[in-house]
């Protein structure tokens, strides 16, 4: 049994939450945050509720909440994506903000050297759209230009639990050049494309920057019952000869893999289940290594030419939880 990668969102899983604090991303500026402050709506974990919890201006909500509003007008929210880049669409989340959601909300966007300011031209991303109380909106972007900024406008007032910009980065390999670089790192727009499980944890995880910080901050799947062994597909930013693996089992001490190998392939043009299919008879790049708690593993001399490869299927032997997955080499 296999999965696919995905947020549930509906915009496939080469996209990415361009909003995401541990790319970079940032709420720079809101008309009001009276309720809740701008930064709890970018937080990558869902929102919670706590009955009874309140502070010193009212109900604690999680997520950005502006006063009500008792002038015309409207209240907005400006944002810097994590990674420049085109968003395929948004998820406009108001989950427990039941009678303090806006009645709808359009999202704009802009390209800004800076951040932006009084002279910036924005340009509709998202237009408005009506909302409902306690619900997932999913709105497709109607503009595939490159944007840095976003800018998020509530009609009038009222709270957004999350806020999430799916798309892919915006990468000009021309300027990087050819030289050795992590081939697996989700800012130079790989991704997850399936796995055999993700009970406790998406293998996107082990594609963002720096360390784990917790053994949250990985892929982790189910203790396994069965016989085989776990696996996840990543397609790479770019093409390229692999010459240095990198795999971090940081904070999994009690349930880290026991072994561990990967398999490789260029593959031009597929289906993700075709993919999933082929990978089963992809060539060794990393033969079958011992793996060790809460340590960065290296490999470098293990590792097969294979020539230059797109995908890498890591094989996790039998179960367990991986915190980051890095796979360099030389575009080409």
């Amino acid at each position: 049994m296999n999965s696919q990668v995905s947020e549930q969102h509906p915009f496939g899983p080469s996209c990415i939450n361009l909003l995401d604090p541990r790319l970079g991303a940032e709420a720079l500026s809101a008309s009001d945050d009276f309720f809740a402050p701008k930064e709890r709506m970018l937080n990558p974990d869902p929102a919670l509720f706590i009955p009874g919890k309140y502070d010193d201006n009212g109900k604690w909500m999680d997520g950005w909440e502006s006063r009500r509003k008792r002038q015309e007008g409207h209240d907005h929210c400006i944002c810097r994506l994590g990674l420049p880049g085109r968003i395929a669409g948004f998820d406009i989340d108001t989950s427990h903000f039941t009678g303090n959601f806006p009645p709808a909300a359009s999202i704009e966007g802009c390209h800004a050297a800076g951040d932006p300011d009084g002279s910036t031209q924005w340009q509709v991303i998202a237009p408005v759209t009506s909302l409902k109380g306690d619900s997932h909106h999913f709105v497709a972007g109607i503009d595939n230009g490159v944007f840095t900024h976003i800018r998020l406008n509530i009609f009038p007032d009222g709270g957004i639990a999350r806020l999430r910009a799916y798309g892919r980065p915006a990468v000009d390999w021309q300027r990087l050049g050819k030289v050795s670089r992590n081939l697996a790192a989700i800012e130079l727009g790989a991704h997850a494309i399936a796995c055999s499980d993700q009970h406790y944890g998406s293998p996107m995880r082990l594609l963002f920057p720096g360390r784990g910080i917790d053994m949250g901050d990985g892929w982790e799947t189910r203790r396994r019952r069965e016989p085989g062994n776990d696996w996840c597909i990543v397609a790479l930013g770019h093409p390229g000869r692999i010459a240095k693996i990198e795999i971090d089992t940081a904070h999994f001490k009690g349930n880290f893999p026991d072994r561990c190998s990967i398999l490789a392939a260029m593959v031009p043009a597929a289906t993700e289940q075709s993919i999933v299919t082929q990978s089963m008879f992809w060539r060794t790049l990393l033969p079958e290594q011992k793996m060790s708690m809460d340590r960065l593993h290296i490999f470098a001399t293990e590792i097969a030419d294979l020539g230059p490869v797109s995908h890498v299927r890591l094989n996790i032997i039998p179960d367990g939880g991986v915190s980051r997955l890095r796979v360099w080499g030389e575009p080409t």
